[in-house]
């Protein structure tokens, strides 16, 4: 299967590439830059490790890729602040976004592309995705909370020197202020958290303040998150080329679950071959439904702006 990477020339879109080339599923990577040179500059280096990795191909270029692409991941946009919002983004990503969409549509894609939003306010921009591409609704899904959910179970993890690879927990909602931890389902090697060596109920609120201020802190220390979304993106993309019918916390346009609608949001979600394949109404806890529904409804107000701005 061959992915192009919108904004490849970037921290997060080079970062993806590379996660998808050590993880060697996908066959053939081109990223896609204004900055041309840079993309090609990027997919030369990758192309030099090819043969300790897998027999993948690499190219830089422009949206001449986008018609024989199964794959297309877009993570170009302006660079948030320190101490700025995602949804504060809205006003400087919403222009250069539609103009991506424009190129994408003039291009002419596999009616059976795949398109993997990134760009930030991803929630918000992923439902301008499905409302202006040609595409089934499910073929167009944000990255959500799902980077969010990985740090959390990072710091779970640290926290309580536990191995990460075995520790689940969720981070529902936006992926921005009004996430929502999802503490009524996490567990570390199967044990429910509680129960877990260590874990005491005060570790709740600090670790949720470390995880939503989790992408502040990478900007304020190196300018911008890179390896830990690559991470993220690989693991969506692998989930389509694999259709493994994996469960992840993706976002895309919501038609009922948790009494949520018409607002682009990170539920639990079946992740294959064409997209979203189902959303799952797992049991919480009425505050974090209530958190979830309070997410979609902050959405909703930013969402009327933006749909008013875009036409």
């Amino acid at each position: 299967m061959k992915i192009s990477i919108i904004g490849g020339g970037g921290l997060v879109g080079s970062c993806a590439a590379y996660a998808l080339q050590c993880g060697g599923l996908v066959n053939e990577i081109a990223l896609l830059d204004v900055n041309e040179e840079l993309a090609v500059g990027h997919a030369l280096d990758l192309r030099h490790g090819s043969t300790s990795v897998a027999n993948q191909t690499f190219a830089g270029g422009g949206y001449e890729h986008i018609p024989s692409s199964d794959i297309i991941c877009i993570t170009a946009g302006l660079r948030r602040k320190p101490d700025e919002s995602r949804l504060d983004l809205i006003n400087r990503n919403t222009d250069l976004f539609m103009q991506i969409l424009r190129d994408i549509k003039a291009a002419g894609p596999k009616p059976s592309a795949i398109v993997l939003v990134v760009s930030n306010p991803v929630d918000i921009l992923t439902y301008v995705a499905a409302d202006k591409l040609d595409l089934p609704v499910g073929q167009v899904v944000g990255l959500g909370t799902q980077l969010d959910t990985i740090r959390f179970c990072s710091l779970i993890a640290e926290q309580l020197q536990a191995p990460p690879a075995q520790t689940r927990a969720l981070i529902l909602g936006e992926h921005g202020e009004s996430m929502v931890p999802i503490w009524s389902s996490a567990t570390i090697a199967g044990l429910p958290l509680d129960k877990y060596p260590g874990w005491t109920p005060a570790m709740a609120g600090e670790l949720f303040t470390r995880t939503r201020g989790s992408g502040a802190e990478v900007i304020k220390r190196k300018g911008g998150a890179g390896f830990a979304v690559g991470i993220a993106i690989r693991d969506c993309v692998d989930a389509i080329v694999l259709d493994s019918q994996v469960v992840l916390p993706v976002s895309s346009v919501q038609s009922g679950c948790y009494g949520i609608r018409d607002v682009a949001l990170s539920v639990p979600t079946v992740l294959g071959r064409t997209g979203v394949q189902a959303t799952m109404e797992i049991d919480l806890w009425p505050k974090e439904v209530q958190g979830i529904r309070a997410s979609g409804s902050a959405l909703r107000k930013t969402l009327d702006t933006v749909m008013q701005r875009v036409g």
